[in-house]
């Protein structure tokens, strides 16, 4: 029985923790390949919060001690609340900065746009 329990959590820990990194890959691939300073931030904020909290999850089920889980579970804490609130400082300076988001810059043209008129001469 003991068996079964420790391949259940040994499968759920690495499903979390392969999940996170899966989070994490794509985050990182988001910041090369968005187009502006915010977008890039919107990427990296959110897959840093997710991927960062499922590798912890992942850890505190494969975790034995008490005192593990707790260090773990606090960790998990900390960065639940500073990851969103450090990426809304950073975008908030940025923007006071004078850093402007690129509205509309990927849009396909319509017809009869000027610019869509001087792109086809």
């Amino acid at each position: 029985m003991q068996a079964w329990l420790d391949l259940a959590r040994l499968t759920v820990s690495s499903g979390l923790i392969l999940g996170g990194l899966f989070f994490v890959v794509v985050g990182a691939i988001g910041v090369l390949r968005f187009p502006d300073f915010f977008t890039r931030l919107h990427a990296a904020g959110v897959t840093d919060t997710l991927g960062a909290e499922l590798v912890v999850l992942g850890l505190i089920v494969r975790s034995d001690t008490f005192t593990d889980v707790a260090k773990l579970a606090l960790i998990g804490l900390f960065l639940f609340l500073t990851s969103p609130t450090s990426t809304h400082a950073v975008a908030n300076a940025a923007y006071t900065a004078g850093v402007e988001p690129l509205l509309g810059r990927f849009k396909p043209g319509r017809p009869g746009d000027p610019a869509t008129d001087e792109a086809e001469e």
